[in-house]
C-alpha cells in the first residue's frame, strides 16, 4: 500500500457515520494536509465545539486555503452519552498488534468500530495527497491545568511544538500504550496532542481554537482572519507561569489497578510544585504519598481513566540541544557496539537490550538518542525509536523547519 497503513476489511465496516467529519475543506491536489481529532474520549466535548466554530470560519475562505483541512469526530457513540468510553478506552487502541488482532474479530467492541472506522477514512486521505501531513488531537483534562502539547519525542514534533506558547510535555508514550498519535508518529507524520484545560470550562473551548487557528498558520494551509486573529489565539494560549518552548519530561506515573478504588485529593492542578511525601490521593483508603520533589501532572479527577497522575520535571535546554546533536550524527548507531545491545529490526528503529545490560546503561541515555517505549520481550527490552521513522524531506521546505 502506498503509505503503509494497514488495509482493512471493508465488508466489517457499516456504512461511515455522516457524524464523523467535521469538515473537510481546501485542496485535495497539493498543499499540506492538517488534520484534527476530537472526542476521542466521550466526556471531552470542548474540542469538537472548537473545531465546529473554525470550520464556520474557514469554509468561506476555502479557495484561500493552500492545502486540505480535516475534522475528525472521534467516539461518537461515547460523545453522545457523554462518558470517556464506552467498553474501552478509544485511545488505548493504536497498535499493530490489536489492529490486527480487531481486523479479525467475529465481534467488535463500541470503540473497535470506532476506530476501524476512522482508520479506514484516514488511509483514504493519506493515499491521496503527497502531504506534508500534520496531526492534531484535542483534549481536556478532568483537573485545572494550564494549556499544554503532549508529543512523542521526535525532533520533527518538538520543532513544530516549540512554536506555541504553551508547556510541552515529552515521552508520554513510553508511559501509556496505543495513543492514536503514537501511532500516527510510527508513520512518520509530525503529531501533535492539545489539551485545552478542564472538561467544561468554557475557555477550553477558545484555546481549543486558537491552538487550531494557529497549527494552520504554522503549517502554511492559513492565517485565519489575519494577523490580528493570530495575535489574539496566541495570547490565548499563553501563561505568565510558562516561557515559549518549556519542556518538560514524565519520569512516573502512578498506575490504577483494575477494581482498586482510587481518589485523588483535591485541589491539585497540572504542573503544581509537590514535595516529596505530600498524601496526594487515596488507594483503597490508605495515602499514597507524591514520590519526590516534582511537578504533578494530569491528576485524575474522574471515574474512568487508568492513570492516576504523572510525575514531571523540566528539561534543561542544555540536555534538549545536546540530544538534537546527537541524535542528527546517529550517535545510537554506537549503542550497539555494547554487548547485549543489538538492532530490533532491519530499519534500525528499534533497539533489543539484554536486561542484565540495561541496568549499567542510564535510562536517559537512551532517551537522549530518542529510544523510549520499553517492552519487555523476554529477557530482553525492547526500546523504540520515533526518529528514523520520521518522513524529514516531506517537512524540510516548511517555513518552521
Amino acid at each position: 500500500m502506498k503509505k503503509a497503513l494497514h488495509r482493512l476489511v471493508k465488508d466489517k465496516l457499516p456504512p461511515r457515520s455522516p457524524l464523523r467529519i467535521i469538515g473537510d475543506i481546501g485542496s485535495r491536489k497539493q498543499g499540506p494536509v492538517a488534520i484534527f481529532f476530537a472526542g476521542i474520549h466521550g466526556n471531552e466535548p470542548a474540542g469538537v465545539t472548537a473545531l465546529e466554530r473554525l470550520f464556520a470560519a474557514l469554509s468561506p475562505r476555502e479557495n484561500d486555503l493552500k492545502g486540505r483541512v480535516i475534522g475528525i469526530r472521534g467516539n461518537i457513540r461515547a460523545l453522545e452519552k457523554q462518558s470517556r468510553y464506552l467498553d474501552e478506552d478509544l485511545n488505548r487502541l493504536w497498535t499493530k498488534e490489536a489492529i490486527q488482532r480487531i481486523r479479525i474479530k467475529p465481534v467488535l467492541l463500541e470503540e473497535e468500530h470506532e476506530m476501524l472506522e476512522i482508520l479506514d477514512f484516514l488511509e483514504e486521505v493519506i493515499d491521496a495527497s503527497a502531504g506534508p501531513f500534520y496531526f492534531f488531537d484535542l483534549h481536556t483534562t478532568s483537573g485545572k491545568s494550564a494549556p499544554f502539547m503532549t508529543i512523542n519525542d521526535a525532533l520533527a514534533n518538538r520543532k513544530f511544538a516549540a512554536l506555541f506558547p504553551v508547556p510541552i510535555i515529552l515521552g508520554i508514550e513510553e508511559y501509556l500504550t496505543g495513543p492514536l498519535l503514537s501511532y500516527v508518529n510510527e508513520l512518520g507524520y509530525v503529531a501533535l496532542g492539545f489539551e485545552g484545560g478542564q472538561h467544561q470550562d468554557p475557555q477550553s473551548i477558545e484555546r481549543c481554537k486558537a491552538f487550531s487557528q494557529l497549527c494552520l498558520e504554522f503549517a502554511g494551509i492559513f492565517q485565519v482572519d489575519g494577523p490580528a486573529s493570530s495575535q489574539e489565539a496566541y495570547r490565548t494560549l499563553q501563561h505568565p507561569a510558562f516561557d515559549k518552548g518549556s519542556f518538560f519530561e514524565i519520569i512516573e506515573v502512578y498506575k490504577v489497578a483494575e477494581f482498586e478504588v482510587f481518589r485523588m485529593r483535591p485541589g491539585f492542578e497540572s504542573f503544581q510544585t509537590v514535595q516529596k511525601g505530600t498524601p496526594v490521593a487515596l488507594h483503597q483508603g490508605h495515602e499514597i504519598l507524591f514520590p519526590q520533589d516534582a511537578h504533578i501532572f494530569m491528576p485524575l479527577y474522574q471515574s474512568q481513566g487508568k492513570e492516576g497522575f504523572f510525575v514531571i520535571r523540566k528539561v534543561p535546554r542544555f540536555f534538549l540541544n545536546l540530544s538534537a546533536f546527537l541524535r542528527k550524527f546517529k550517535f545510537d548507531n554506537l549503542l550497539v557496539l555494547l554487548p547485549g545491545v543489538s538492532w530490533g529490526n532491519k530499519k534500525k528503529e528499534i533497539l533489543r537490550v539484554d536486561r542484565k545490560v540495561a541496568k549499567f546503561l542510564a535510562k536517559q541515555l537512551f532517551h537522549l538518542l530518542g529510544y523510549r517505549l520499553k517492552v519487555l520481550d523476554g529477557r530482553f527490552i525492547r526500546l523504540y525509536n520515533r526518529e528514523r521513522a520520521t518522513k524529514k524531506q516531506t517537512y524540510k521546505e516548511a517555513a518552521w523547519w
